[in-house]
């Protein structure tokens, strides 16, 4: 599919694609955004849904959050992670990219899958870290 299909207007101001791409270069950071793009989560569902220990998790989020192509707030004792309200049309692209080859990914699918469980589970529960569809993260986890 062209480029220019993923364009999306009214879009901040441009993002350098070699750090844009630097960051799509790992598949556990791909992996991260493709969540990511259902809705803030918390670094510990995360872990939950990729089966990845707390500190690769953690690691791979700070340096998307580094580069610009995460944002993230504390809740309490928990961080959540979202991708940038309002990204770059070039990081825009990208992820819309993204979601169409994840698609297509049995890993992708999988991920897709155990986050639908996650977010069933998180529905049932009181975790002040749970974020959930429906319910709206604190002011300072929408800057960005």
């Amino acid at each position: 599919m062209p480029l220019a299909v993923y364009a999306v207007g009214g879009m901040l101001p441009g993002m350098d694609l070699v750090r844009i791409y630097e960051c799509l270069c790992d598949r556990t950071r791909l992996r991260l955004l493709a969540l990511l793009a259902g809705g803030p989560l918390c670094v510990c569902h995360l872990q939950d849904v990729l089966g990845e220990p707390q500190v690769k998790v953690s690691k791979h989020l700070a340096y998307l959050k580094e580069r610009g192509l995460v944002v993230a707030c504390r809740e309490g004792n928990w961080m959540v992670y979202r991708l940038p309200s309002r990204p770059s049309r070039e990081l825009a692209a990208n992820l819309a990219c993204l979601q169409d080859c994840a698609r297509e990914d049995p890993v992708f699918r999988r991920d897709a899958a155990k986050l639908a469980r996650v977010r069933a589970r998180l529905a049932r529960e009181d975790c002040p870290g749970a974020v959930r569809a429906g319910r709206k993260a604190t002011e300072s986890c929408h800057r960005g």
